[in-house]
């Protein structure tokens, strides 16, 4: 047989890997429960007014990695798991660390190899969300946001958001970049904000932030934001899962 006739489309129809982050209280919880019958993985206690299934609070990893374990190898009726939030998942492998290594803070670990363990370990929880995505479940990720300074080489500085993870390992990426990288969407939520000039005499003008109760997921990578998608979406939607999921249907 010719090894030309092994060659086949590889384009396939696979429960998605998505993570959303954003502002505080936009509605990220809420956005998640609307997907195809959910299971919350909590690492924090915020979906408290959702209608929705979800496993006790975690307050260990090793809660975070029975809830998966289970979901992975169990057969059950949920099509999504949701983990809210990743950032705190983070703390509790830091939490986590700490307690083996006998410190009180991960700071504490010599030469920043605490947080280069903790990004190995984050790494194997989301490897592990993947077992749960080859049993047919959609991965939902949520975070928050933070804004961080970027000093691009020989440009002016400027702040965007990103997810709040920690950004520097000692031995190898960080859980920011390994998220980023697993996730087959990367989406960040905010409300819409418009800015208007108005001139202040003299030739200045001056930009003025005009705010709206309307909210939006933005999927395209701006100054302002980091996002991505492997998929073709729109550079923004309504925060409202009706509008993303006939995209992954």
């Amino acid at each position: 047989m010719s090894p030309l006739s092994k060659i086949k489309s590889a384009k396939q129809a696979k429960p998605r890997r998505t993570v959303l982050y954003g502002v505080h209280g936009i509605g990220k919880s809420t956005w998640a429960a609307s997907w195809p019958n959910p299971v919350f993985i909590q690492t924090e206690d915020g979906i408290s007014d959702l209608d929705v299934m979800s496993y006790p609070l975690s307050e260990t990893l090793a809660d975070v990695w029975a809830n998966v374990i289970e979901l992975s190898g169990e057969e059950h009726p949920y099509k999504t798991v949701v983990l809210d939030s990743a950032d705190w998942l983070e703390r509790l492998i830091w939490k986590h660390i700490c307690e083996t290594k006998g410190v009180k803070a991960i700071t504490d670990i010599d030469y920043g190899k605490g947080y280069g363990e903790a990004s190995t370990i984050f790494a194997k929880i989301l490897t592990a969300f993947d077992a749960c995505r080859a049993a047919g479940m959609h991965v939902v990720v949520l975070a928050h946001a933070r804004t961080v300074k970027v000093e691009p080489p020989g440009q002016s500085a400027y702040t965007r958001y990103e997810p709040k993870l920690h950004k520097t390992s000692s031995n190898g990426p960080c859980a920011s970049e390994i998220l980023q990288e697993w996730c087959d969407e990367l989406l960040f939520a905010n409300y819409r904000i418009d800015v208007r000039s108005e001139d202040q005499g003299f030739n200045r003008e001056r930009g003025i932030a005009i705010g709206g109760g309307e909210r939006l997921i933005y999927t395209q990578e701006r100054a302002t934001h980091v996002a991505k998608a492997r998929m073709r979406l729109p550079a923004e939607m309504p925060l409202d899962f009706s509008h993303y999921a006939q995209f992954i249907q």
